[in-house]
C-alpha cells in the first residue's frame, strides 16, 4: 500500500562501513523495504538474489523457497560444556482432547508406524531417489545427531551420506545472530526487532540471519523462537517477540522468508506452551482447544504457513503428554489441519521415547541418537517400527533439503560473509526498536547544556551490553561502548565524565600473606599450580568474590568451603550474557556473602589442561561499594545532565526471581536522582521491570539487548539524531503482584508439576484489560520526539474475496521535525459468539502501521484486518467462527489509548 514508509537511514557517526544494505523483500504493492502491515498479505518469498552481494558465485540458480501450506534446551553437562568451549490422532480427536485440556499420546507403533497416504510430501523427487537407495543404517544415521568432526562449533550435527552425495547437516543456534565457534553479527535480541512492529525489518533481520548462516558453514537454524511472552519472570523473553498473537505471527512469518530466502532452514520453536524456563523439562502446560489456538499456536501456523523447513518440539509436557511425543500437536495439529511438510526435530535431549516419538510426528532427535540411534534400529529389526515410519522422517528430511538446494549435484556456494552489511542491519534494527517510556519536559534529545555537560553512570556504559546469555548469546567481530560513542557525539568542547557505580568484575585482592599476586596467574599446558594463603577482613564486610578462568575453572577454597561449587544443570554452563564473561573474553563466575572480622584461609588449585590457561581471583567488598556509589553521586552533582546505564541479565535456564533491577541498581539510580534530577535510564533488560524510582527520573530509554550496534543506536536517539522508534511489544506491570501470572501458582510456575493457562485467551494486554489493571506502561507505547494526532476513522466491511475489514484514518504530525508512529487499531468481541458462550477479549490488537510522517505531514492509512482476525475458536466445531456482529474499532498509540473509536457491521459471507 502506498502509504506505508520505513524509516530514513540516518548518520550515526563514525563507525563501521554499513556497506550494502540486504533490505526486506517487499510485499505485492509496497515499496522495497516498506513495513508489510498486518493484513496487507504475506509478501512472496524472494527466490531472487543480489549477484553483487550475495550470490556472486551462483548467477544462475537462487535458493528455492520452501511451498506454502493450507493456512531450550536441557541443561545436559555433555552439549552445554561443549557449547561452552566452542564458544571461547486425527483432527476430531485432537479438537476434542483440547477442548477438555487433556492430549493424546502417541498411537501404538504397531498401528502408526504406516505413514498417512496424506502428508504433504512429494513423490517421484530426488529425496525419493536417494531414500530408495539408503540402507536402514543410515536412514537411522539422517534422524539423530552426532558429533562434528569439523568443529565448527554449531549446536548439532548430523552426518551425510558421501557414497550418496549427501552432504551433512549442521545446525546452529540463532535468534539474534549465528552461534559458532567463530565471530558473527551480533543482532538486537529479537524482543527489540519486534518493538519496531515492522515485519518488513524482520525480513531482512532474516535475510541476514540466513546469509551469515550460510556463510558460516551452516544449514539448519535453530529460530525464530515464537512462544509468547506470557510471564514477565520467564528467562528467555528476550529471545522471541511479544505477548501479542497477532504481532508475533506477523513477525515469525517474514522473518522465516529472511532466512529460507538464503537458502537456509529455519526452526520455529519451540512447540508448543515453552513459556518459562523453570522446570521446563518436566512442567505440564494445560490449555484448551481456544486458548492454544487462539494465542500460542497462532505465531507457529504463521510459520507453517510462510514455509518453515522445520519445527522443534519443546521440553515441556502439553496438555499430559511430552511436546516431542504428542500426536495431537505434531500430527493432528501441525500436519493434518495446517499442512506442514517439513521436518520436526526434538529440543536437545527431549526425547523419552523411541516408538512413541516417531509414531507423533518427531522425525529428528537431537543432539545424539539416545532413542533414535541404536534403539530405533533395532525396534525396526524387531517389527516393533516399520521401517516405512523410518522412510517417512527421513523422507520429510531429505525434501526439505532438496527444496532449498542442499542435495542438488552442484549445490549453492556459500557465500561470503558481508560482516559490515550486518553491521547497518544491526543499526538499523537497534534504532527502530528504541523505545523511549518516559520523556519529561522534553528532558530528551540532549541537547544545550545537556550535551556539553553530561556524566554517564554505570557498569554497562563502559562495558557494552551485546547480548543475553545461552544458546542466543553471540559474540561480535566487535562492540562500541556507550561511553565512547557519547564522547565522539558530544565533541570535544563537551564534558562527559564517567562513574561505574557498580563494579561487575572486581578489583585485586587485598594484601595475601604471604604476598600472593592472583590477578594473572598463567598455568602452562599440563601444569597444576596450587597456593594457600592468608586472607583478613578488617572488618566484618559483605564480599563478593570473582574468579575469571580460560580454562577449566580453578578450584578456590575459602575456610575449606568451595566459594565456586559445581551449578546443578543448565546453570553451569549459561551464567547471563553479561555477568559471565569479562571484558577481555575470560569466563567468570561470582559469588556473594558476609565475612568476618579476622583471617581467613584461601587456597587455590588451577590446572593448564591442554592448551594451558589464565585465570584472576578478585572481589569487591562493601566498602568498594559505597565507594564507588560516592564516586557515581560527585560526578551527577558536577554535570549538567546525566544518563545512567541499568541492566538485567537474563539468560536461558532459568527464570527471573523478581522484576526489579538487580543488585544495588536502584538505590545507586535514587541517589543519583536526588542530586540530579536531569537524569534518563537507560534500560538493557530482557523484560519488563518495576520501577519505583520513576518519578525521579527525567526520562528512560528501553534498549534490551541491543546487539553490537547497541552504542551507535543509544547515542543517535539520545542526541536525535534518529527519533526513538519502538513500542512496547509486552505490558510493563506496576508492581510485582499485577500482571497475568502474579498471585496464583498454577499459572506460574505451576503446582505439583502442572502449570494451568487459566487466562484462556486473555493473555498479556487483553488481561490487563479485562481485569481493569492499570499497567506501568501499556502494550504499544512509546513515545516520540515529535507529536501526533489521529484524524477521519471509518470502518467498512472488506469488499475482497477473503472478507475482513478495513479500517481507514488519518496520522498527523502535528510537531515541528520528522518522526516515527506506531498506528494501533484494537477490536472489540463480537456479540454473536458472545450469546454462544464464546469467550473473547474486551480488546485485541487487530492491527497496526509503522509510519514515517514529516513535520506536519498528514496521511491517510487503511489498516484492513483479516477474517482470520475477527474470528474466534469455537470448541464445539473444533475450527475458528467469524465473529458476527457489530464490532467497535478504536485507533490509538497503545492499548490504553482511548484514540478515536467507531464500530464496523461483520457479517458471514
Amino acid at each position: 500500500m502506498p502509504d506505508e514508509t520505513t524509516s530514513p537511514d540516518f548518520d550515526p557517526g563514525p563507525g563501521p562501513d554499513p556497506g550494502p544494505d540486504p533490505g526486506p523483500e517487499p510485499a505485492p504493492g509496497l515499496d522495497p523495504g516498506s513495513a508489510s502491515g498486518p493484513g496487507s498479505g504475506p509478501a512472496p518469498d524472494s527466490s531472487g538474489q543480489d549477484p553483487a552481494r550475495v550470490r556472486a558465485a551462483r548467477p544462475t540458480r537462487a535458493p528455492r523457497p520452501l511451498r506454502a501450506t493450507r493456512s531450550a534446551r536441557a541443561a545436559k553437562p555433555s552439549r552445554r560444556a561443549l557449547l561452552l568451549a566452542l564458544a571461547g490422532g486425527g483432527v476430531l480427536a485432537s479438537a476434542t482432547a483440547f477442548a477438555r485440556g487433556t492430549a493424546h499420546a502417541a498411537p501404538p507403533a504397531s498401528t502408526a508406524a504406516t505413514p498417512s497416504p496424506s502428508e504433504g510430501i512429494r513423490h517421484g523427487t530426488r529425496a525419493d531417489a536417494l531414500l530408495a537407495r539408503l540402507t536402514l543404517d543410515e536412514k537411522i544415521s539422517l534422524l539423530h545427531g552426532a558429533p562434528d568432526p569439523a568443529g565448527l562449533g554449531q549446536a548439532g550435527h548430523v552426518p551425510g551420506v558421501p557414497r550418496l552425495g549427501i552432504p551433512p547437516l549442521r545446525l546452529a543456534d540463532g535468534p539474534a545472530g549465528i552461534r559458532v565457534r567463530r565471530t558473527a553479527t551480533a543482532l538486537p535480541a529479537p524482543v527489540m526487532l519486534a518493538a519496531a512492529f515492522d515485519p518488513g525489518l524482520a525480513r531482512a533481520y532474516g535475510r541476514v540471519l540466513g546469509r551469515e548462516g550460510r556463510a558460516l558453514g551452516q544449514d539448519v537454524l535453530l529460530a525464530p523462537m515464537v512462544n509468547l511472552i506470557r510471564t514477565p519472570y520467564a528467562g528467555r523473553n528476550f529471545e522471541t517477540f511479544s505477548e501479542d498473537p497477532l504481532l508475533s505471527a506477523d513477525l515469525v512469518a517474514e522473518l522465516v522468508r529472511g532466512v529460507q530466502a538464503e537458502g537456509l532452514v529455519a526452526t520455529v520453536k519451540h512447540f508448543a506452551l515453552n513459556n518459562q524456563e523453570r522446570d521446563r523439562d518436566s512442567v505440564d502446560a494445560r490449555a484448551t482447544a481456544q486458548t492454544l489456538h487462539e494465542t500460542e499456536l497462532r505465531g507457529f501456523e504463521a510459520a507453517v504457513e510462510a514455509g518453515a523447513g522445520a519445527v522443534m518440539a519443546a521440553y515441556n509436557k502439553v496438555n499430559g503428554v511430552h511436546a516431542a511425543e504428542n500426536a495431537d500437536l505434531l500430527t493432528a495439529v501441525l500436519r493434518t489441519r495446517w499442512g506442514f511438510d517439513g521436518w520436526v526435530m526434538s529440543d536437545w535431549d527431549a526425547v523419552h521415547t523411541t516408538a512413541g516419538a516417531l509414531a507423533a510426528g518427531l522425525d529428528m532427535e537431537m543432539p545424539g541418537g539416545a532413542r533414535y540411534g541404536d534403539p530405533l534400529r533395532e525396534a525396526v529389526r524387531a517389527g516393533r517400527v516399520s521401517e516405512a515410519a523410518v522412510d517417512r522422517a527421513v523422507r520429510r528430511v531429505l525434501s526439505v533439503r532438496e527444496r532449498l538446494g542442499h542435495l542438488d549435484a552442484e549445490p549453492p556456494a556459500r557465500p561470503e560473509r558481508d560482516a559490515a552489511s550486518g553491521a547497518r542491519l544491526a543499526l538499523r534494527v537497534a534504532t527502530a526498536g528504541a523505545t523511549l517510556l518516559r520523556n519529561e519536559a522534553g528532558a530528551l534529545p540532549l541537547a544545550g547544556p545537556a550535551a556539553r555537560s553530561l556524566a554517564v553512570v554505570g557498569p554497562t556504559a563502559a562495558v557494552p551490553f551485546v547480548s543475553g546469555g545461552g544458546s542466543a548469546h553471540v559474540v561480535p567481530d566487535a562492540a562500541a561502548r556507550p561511553l565512547d560513542t557519547l564522547r565522539a557525539r558530544a565533541g570535544a568542547h563537551a564534558t562527559v565524565t564517567y562513574a561505574q557505580g557498580e563494579d561487575l568484575f572486581g578489583r585485586p585482592l587485598p594484601q595475601l600473606a604471604p604476598a600472593l599476586d592472583l590477578d594473572a596467574v598463567r598455568v602452562p599446558a599440563g601444569a597444576t599450580w596450587s597456593r594457600t594463603a592468608t586472607l583478613t577482613a578488617e572488618a566484618a564486610d559483605e564480599w563478593t568474590f570473582l574468579v575469571h578462568y580460560s580454562g577449566t575453572r580453578p578450584a578456590v577454597t575459602l575456610d575449606g568451603a568451595e566459594l565456586f561449587p559445581v551449578r546443578e544443570g543448565v546453570a553451569e554452563y549459561f551464567a547471563g550474557g553479561l555477568l559471565a564473561a569479562a571484558p577481555d573474553g575470560l569466563a567468570v563466575r561470582r559469588v556473594t556473602l558476609r565475612l568476618a572480622e579476622g583471617p581467613h584461609t584461601l587456597a587455590v588449585t588451577a590446572r593448564g589442561g591442554d592448551d594451558g590457561q589464565l585465570f584472576r581471583l578478585r572481589a569487591v567488598t562493601g566498602a568498594d561499594r559505597a565507594a564507588d556509589l560516592a564516586e557515581a553521586v560527585r560526578q551527577a552533582r558536577a554535570a549538567h545532565a546525566v544518563v545512567l546505564f541499568a541492566y538485567e541479565d537474563a539468560t536461558e535456564g532459568q527464570d527471573r526471581t523478581s522484576l526489579a533491577l538487580p543488585g544495588r541498581q536502584e538505590a545507586l539510580i535514587e541517589a543519583v536522582t536526588a542530586v540530579n534530577p536531569r537524569t534518563t535510564v537507560i534500560l538493557n533488560t530482557s523484560s519488563a521491570v518495576t520501577m519505583p524510582w520513576l518519578e525521579r527520573t527525567a526520562a528512560v530509554l528501553q534498549m534490551y539487548y541491543p546487539g553490537q550496534e547497541g552504542a551507535a543506536a543509544i547515542t543517535a536517539v539520545l542526541f536525535g539524531d534518529a527519533d526513538p522508534g519502538g513500542r512496547l511489544t509486552q505490558t510493563f506491570p506496576a508492581a510485582e503482584d499485577r500482571h497475568p501470572t502474579a498471585g496464583d501458582p498454577r499459572r506460574y510456575p505451576g503446582r505439583d508439576g502442572v502449570e494451568e493457562y487459566t487466562e484462556g485467551v486473555h493473555v498479556g494486554h487483553r488481561w490487563y484489560e479485562a481485569e481493569g489493571v492499570t499497567p506501568l506502561f501499556p502494550f504499544g507505547h512509546g513515545l516520540s520526539y515529535t507529536s501526533f494526532a489521529y484524524e477521519d476513522l471509518t470502518a467498512v466491511p472488506a469488499t475482497g474475496p477473503e472478507g475482513g475489514a478495513d479500517v481507514t484514518f488519518t496520522v498527523h504530525n502535528t510537531g515541528h521535525r520528522p518522526g516515527t508512529d506506531v498506528a494501533q487499531v484494537y477490536l472489540g468481541p463480537s456479540p454473536d459468539l458472545a450469546a454462544r458462550g464464546i469467550d473473547q477479549p474486551r480488546s485485541l490488537l487487530a492491527g497496526y502501521r509503522r509510519l514515517e510522517l514529516a513535520a506536519g505531514e498528514r496521511r491517510r492509512v487503511t489498516v484492513h484486518l483479516a477474517a482470520r482476525t475477527l474470528s474466534s475458536w469455537d470448541a464445539s466445531l473444533g475450527d475458528r467462527a467469524l465473529g458476527t456482529g457489530r464490532r467497535h474499532v478504536r485507533v490509538g498509540r497503545s492499548a490504553a489509548d482511548p484514540g478515536l473509536r467507531t464500530s464496523v457491521e461483520i457479517r458471514s459471507k
